[in-house]
């Protein structure tokens, strides 16, 4: 019998110090400064980039199931964005800003495949030297340390705005919306991604809802969800904009990307072995959230949000 509760014991013993763990480490939003912080040290170790490759965003499935690699379902979701937006019909040589950049893999698609004059922005100095050094000399990409919500850029200064993923950590989505309609030309496009909450003002969360969107607040500094529709009106009551917003939800499309996040890590376990004892600690201790953000985005709790404008 004693035999018998050894293994169980020690799984017990394993998911106790997996919690105190998680729990003890977690990054709350405090200011844009947490937000950089979070992203250096995500860029620095390299667990990331070595696991997920040049994009940490979500990747698109068209069947809406994981039957294609998951670093091509990140690549083939630019090009779906690109395509649903309708960035691909602007001419080569267009400015293109992207706003919350990474390390620039939908930057250098952006540039590569559609010629366009890409700059990249970030609040991680982190991810812009890292951007630099990933990006081929004679692509049209340029990466700069810069705050969203204080863009250092004139009206009117690009013919598209690019964000994907970046919206979730703006305390203020109004001044985000804002600011990069500002700088987008008249006529221009926004194409936009990011991670919503469903409506709460229609169907508020339960008490066991609402302990999960805490989590996802305070394990990946997000200051507050807002809705696809909250957004929406942001967008479209905006003085820079020509009023005519589109918005989907890609969940469908994207869900599969949350268990394919982890099954990347069985898939390449060399890939954190080689990064020494703490890659493995950082890489089981993202697990309970990704398992909570799988469990939110099936079950409605929380949307993919895709959004498209004219300046």
């Amino acid at each position: 019998m004693i035999e018998f509760l050894i293994p169980f014991f020690w799984l017990v013993l394993f998911i106790l110090v997996l919690s105190i763990i998680w729990r003890n480490n977690a990054r709350k939003y405090i200011s844009s400064g947490t937000v950089a912080s979070a992203y250096d040290a995500w860029t620095q170790d390299k667990l990331l980039e070595r696991l997920w490759g040049e994009h940490i965003h979500l990747g698109f499935y068209s069947s809406g199931k994981n039957n294609i690699d998951f670093r091509e379902a990140k690549v083939q979701f630019v090009h779906e964005l690109v395509k649903w937006s309708g960035l691909n019909k602007l001419p080569k040589g267009s400015r293109v800003l992207d706003v919350g950049c990474g390390i620039g893999g939908s930057s250098r698609i952006l540039a590569k495949y559609y010629g366009f004059n890409v700059t990249g922005i970030t609040i991680s100095p982190a991810q812009v030297k890292r951007a630099r050094e990933l990006t081929p000399q004679g692509l049209n990409c340029n990466f700069q340390v810069m705050d969203a919500l204080n863009l250092r850029f004139e009206d009117g200064s690009f013919d598209a705005i690019w964000s994907v993923e970046a919206g979730a950590h703006m305390n203020d989505k109004k001044k985000f919306a804002d600011e990069m309609l500002r700088t987008l030309r008249p006529g221009g496009y926004l194409a936009l991604a990011d991670w919503n909450s469903r409506d709460f003002r229609e169907y508020p969360p339960s008490f066991v809802e609402k302990l999960v969107i805490k989590q996802l607040l305070e394990q990946w500094v997000h200051p507050h969800f807002t809705s696809i529709n909250e957004f929406d009106n942001i967008l479209r009551n905006n003085k820079n904009s020509a009023g005519q917003v589109i918005s989907e939800n890609w969940n469908f499309y994207t869900n599969p990307s949350w268990y394919d996040s982890i099954i990347e890590g069985i898939r390449r376990p060399l890939t954190i072995l080689n990064l020494g004892p703490s890659a493995l600690v950082k890489s089981v201790r993202e697990i309970p959230t990704i398992l909570l953000m799988n469990w939110a985005f099936r079950k409605g709790l929380m949307e993919f949000g895709v959004y498209k404008c004219r300046g």
